[in-house]
């Protein structure tokens, strides 16, 4: 792929951030050959609207489907994570959809040797804390959600904003027992128990922290990873209090 592709791709949703006026992801589908690509345009995303200033970033979204899908990961901006109870405020949104999920936190620096060695269960002793988090999902193209699939990797994933709710110690748990209870607005409650497409979400923790650290960076302890949807994509509205809880674990709230 010629480097102007990534250029073009990562001007695109620069200006859409910019102007918050959605960009057309059907021309530029093409230009992304791979997830390499789409990775690449991320880092030029956030390098010109200077999220990290040189730093790691501090919070990601990672996953899949299923453990046999290539799983995905997107770092993502500070401004855009706020704590619980939370309020949306002048935020921009296109979309407001709501992915209820348990975050994970980093209890040591992570580098990529460290990294190449772990597996499922050996990535779990870096974990200290989780928490209910609350994936606001948005985007930047004007196909939202039915834009390429490469575009959206591209546009971290369709990442919107974060909510994460108080930090417990983290411990082993039955997670196919695990409820997850989302309440919007006057919609009707929705309950699901045991429905992380993963069944654990620390399954993620090797792929994510061999991503994170492949170009020789060091991911600092306190770093955050949001693991996943347990409710697939609920749909709020402006105005709308998004509750998400997670018997155990705890809860997380936002006022859109």
């Amino acid at each position: 792929m010629k480097f102007s592709n990534i250029d073009a791709v990562a001007a695109a949703l620069v200006r859409a951030r910019r102007d918050h006026l959605p960009a057309d992801a059907a021309s530029l589908a093409a230009a992304l050959a791979n997830a390499a690509d789409a990775y690449a345009v991320q880092q030029r995303v956030a390098g010109e609207l200077g999220w990290f200033d040189g730093a790691s970033p501090r919070h990601w979204k990672s996953g899949g489907p299923s453990r046999d899908a290539v799983l995905t990961h997107a770092p993502l901006p500070p401004a855009g994570v706020w704590a619980s109870p939370a309020r949306s405020g002048a935020w921009p949104f296109h979309l407001r959809g709501i992915e209820a999920e348990v975050a994970l936190r980093l209890a040591r620096d992570v580098d990529a040797a460290l990294a190449a060695t772990l597996d499922a269960d050996s990535a779990r002793t870096l974990v200290d804390a989780m928490a209910v988090s609350i994936e606001l999902v948005d985007s930047r193209w004007r196909e939202a959600l039915e834009a390429p699939a490469l575009c959206k990797l591209a546009d971290l994933q369709s990442h919107g904003a974060l909510v994460l709710g108080d930090w417990m110690p983290f411990e082993a748990r039955d997670w196919r027992a695990q409820t997850c209870r989302v309440r919007i607005g006057a919609q009707a409650p929705v309950e699901r128990r045991g429905t992380h497409s993963l069944g654990d979400p620390a399954f993620l923790l090797p792929a994510w922290l061999r991503h994170a650290t492949r170009d020789d960076s060091i991911l600092s302890a306190g770093t955050v990873v949001t693991t996943g949807t347990w409710v697939g994509i609920l749909h709020a509205a402006e105005g709308d209090l998004v509750t998400a809880e997670f018997p155990g674990i705890g809860q997380a709230s936002v006022q859109l």
